[in-house]
């Protein structure tokens, strides 16, 4: 168990609750996290678009956010605010209407601080976007932030909002909160609309938040969660209660906790910090069995393979007319994408078929997977290849946006050198509700929270 101290900021529930008796004001909350931004932004780069909202006399009426200062992923599209996918591409692209999570968002009393840092195209998990700075990890800026949410990653970390949007497509909001210690929630593919977002691959893409705490994600996904008639990859399922079995636990739960070398490849230090958070669950009540994994190895492949080149087929103009537009990292991926056969395209999809099938015999047998969000903790940003670091980086979080599967990333600990360690909590089709309590029921036993700023 972890005694640290709570950060200064608080986190959307105890801010909604401390407005609700006067204590505090929203006008002041935004004001705190503006502050943030000022201070922190010149150095850290979480921002490309930053805003200057009014809180008081704002209509944030009594939602689930009312008054909450929320970063959204430069992916968004946010009416009469540019939103660039961080590519020169759409550097002056201004939107007539918002992305359907942002307008949720906002239905629900957020107010928005700004747009984040992403990996160009959302194509990389480093944040290191040549044409709007690079995204610097709170715990070291010598270090990557993870991406490609690497900005909205930061600004939960920092205190420059509360809560911020992400979208992940191989691991893009699961790497970041893991790397910047906080939670990052990917739901089940389809469950949050992803209309009014630049798509990186349709087949992959996930809808998501990032938060200070999983209480806070549940709340999240409650304002995000829910059909969209108009958005072709939304599914018609029915959202739960986040919240109302969020602190029940997970006693009598048997869980899988993941082995084998396709995970035993993770770092030392990783391994121990995920092993120690399975004998945590086992205090709690949960059987914990080792299962060897390893076939998950064809599924990070086949997503591999599909991201770049559905990638390709939505960037094929811009491709084909500037390619020197693109960093040199993202034209390398994307001609790589544009390279594979369809014969290849097509034995991936029919891995993800299979894995999907293959998923759903093992959530039938256990509550919860556990494993390592990243296999490493933030490497440095000098000396890198943000190539390289997809393919390492994404190796336990990729899997589950091929499958679809609800997966979160939780703080466990940290390194030798005092970098966050993620862990990660997978649950079957459309058992967010899963996820979230499991993930509850560790943090209630597991705080890290003692940031930098």
């Amino acid at each position: 168990m972890d005694g640290m101290k709570q950060p200064n900021f608080p986190s959307i529930d105890e801010a909604i609750e401390r407005m609700k008796s006067g204590e505090l004001t929203a006008q002041a909350l935004v004001e705190s996290c503006a502050r943030q931004i000022e201070q922190l932004n010149p150095e850290l780069c979480a921002f490309i678009t930053v805003l200057h909202p009014e809180a008081e006399g704002s209509p944030h009426g009594n939602g689930k956010l009312a008054g909450i200062p929320i970063a959204v992923k430069d992916l968004f599209e946010t009416k009469g605010i540019r939103t660039t996918a961080g590519t020169p591409f759409f550097k002056d692209y201004v939107p007539e209407a918002d992305a359907v999570a942002v307008e949720r968002v906002k239905q629900a009393g957020g107010i928005i601080m700004g747009k984040t840092n992403t990996h160009e195209i959302a194509l990389g998990v480093t944040t290191v976007n040549p044409h709007f700075g690079t995204c610097r990890n709170p715990w070291d800026s010598a270090r990557i932030s993870g991406g490609s949410s690497g900005g909205s990653a930061v600004a939960v970390a920092t205190g420059m909002a509360l809560a911020g949007l992400g979208t992940d497509t191989g691991g893009s909001i699961r790497i970041p909160a893991s790397l910047c210690g906080v939670v990052g929630l990917k739901p089940a593919y389809g469950r949050v609309s992803v209309r009014g977002v630049f798509p990186l691959s349709w087949n992959l893409d996930h809808v998501g938040p990032l938060t200070r705490s999983v209480k806070d994600a549940a709340i999240m996904l409650q304002v995000l969660a829910g059909y969209d008639p108009e958005d072709p990859f939304s599914a018609d399922q029915p959202v739960d209660d986040y919240l109302v079995h969020l602190e029940e636990g997970v006693q009598g739960w048997r869980m899988a906790a993941a082995i084998g070398d396709f995970v035993e490849a993770a770092d030392a230090e990783v391994l121990k910090a995920v092993d120690a958070a399975g004998k945590v669950f086992e205090q709690m009540g949960a059987a914990v069995e080792k299962v060897d994994v390893s076939f998950r190895r064809d599924a990070a492949v086949a997503n591999s393979l599909m991201t770049p080149v559905d990638g390709a087929a939505f960037h094929r103009e811009r491709l084909a007319e500037h390619p020197d537009w693109f960093g040199a990292d993202i034209r390398e991926r994307l001609e790589m994408g544009r390279a594979f056969t369809s014969t290849e395209y097509a034995l991936a999809r029919k891995t993800q078929s299979e894995m999907k099938h293959r998923m759903g015999k093992f959530f039938r047998e256990y509550d919860a997977l556990l494993l390592p969000s990243t296999p490493i903790t933030a490497p440095l940003i000098e000396g890198n290849d943000a190539v390289d670091q997809a393919r390492r980086l994404t190796r336990f979080t990729a899997p589950f946006n091929l499958t679809g599967l609800p997966a979160i990333s939780v703080p466990c600990g940290f390194s030798e050198s005092r970098l966050p360690i993620g862990l990660q909590i997978v649950g079957g089709a459309w058992r967010e509700s899963a996820v979230l309590r499991a993930a509850r029921a560790y943090e209630r036993e597991f705080r890290i929270l003692d940031f930098r700023y």
